[in-house]
Parts: C-alpha cells; sequence; structure tokens
C-alpha cells in the first residue's frame, strides 16, 4: 500500500511538471542543445533533468520511453511530445506503464511497453 502511495505522489508531481509550460525567461537551456528562441520550449535534456530531481521513477521511464520512440518511430521525441504525454488525461498509458515499469525495476514489462508505443498517434 504504502508502495502505491509514493508512486502515486511521484505521478502528481510529474503531472505538475508536465503542466507548467515554460515561458521564454524561465526555460533553460543547454548548451548542447538550445530551446527555440521565443518558443519558451525547453529542450528534452533540461525537462529530464528536472524529473530526475524530482521523480526519479518517472524520469527513468520517460528515458525509456525516449529510447523506445527513437528506435520504434525513427526519430527524437520532443519535450513538448514529451509533456502532452504526461499531462493529458490520465497520461499516455504506455509511458505511464513504463513509469511504473521503471519503479518496480521490471525488465520485461519495459519490454513489452516499448513494443506498443503507436507513432502513429504521436506522444499522445
Amino acid at each position: 500500500m504504502q508502495h502505491a502511495r509514493h508512486l502515486a505522489a511521484t505521478l502528481v508531481v510529474v503531472f505538475a511538471l508536465a503542466a507548467a509550460e515554460p515561458g521564454p525567461v524561465r526555460a533553460q537551456t543547454s548548451p548542447a542543445q538550445p530551446g527555440t528562441p521565443g518558443t519558451g520550449e525547453m529542450p528534452i535534456e533540461d525537462y529530464l533533468a528536472l524529473l530526475a530531481r524530482i521523480a526519479p521513477a518517472a524520469h527513468d521511464g520517460a528515458r525509456a520511453y525516449r529510447q523506445a520512440w527513437l528506435q520504434r518511430c525513427g526519430r527524437p521525441l520532443t519535450a513538448a511530445e514529451l509533456r502532452v504525454a504526461m499531462a493529458v488525461g490520465d497520461g499516455n498509458p504506455v509511458l505511464m506503464g513504463m513509469i511504473r515499469a521503471s519503479h518496480l525495476r521490471d525488465a520485461a514489462a519495459l519490454a513489452s511497453l516499448a513494443s506498443q508505443i503507436d507513432c502513429a498517434r504521436g506522444a499522445r
């Protein structure tokens, strides 16, 4: 029961971060991958670094989702797509499952979920 409460609290923090739309002044940039000027778009590495600080399981699941996305879809996932996958409705079920599987350290579930990413629907 305590495990479920911890995971639920982690997901609340993740949803809050995902819903936060960084403005151009607040957006962080990375020297290796600057954000698009004037759009307020946070580079995905900065977004993942924030996740790592506040919700390690969400960070690990998001990184696994990002890698699986690249392999299945043949293109990188953007920070905006990751935010949508986390924040719209109850979150993308594959991403939410990958966060849970990362938290449980369930490699088999991660692999199974990675095969379910739907490139045609986008990250929603």
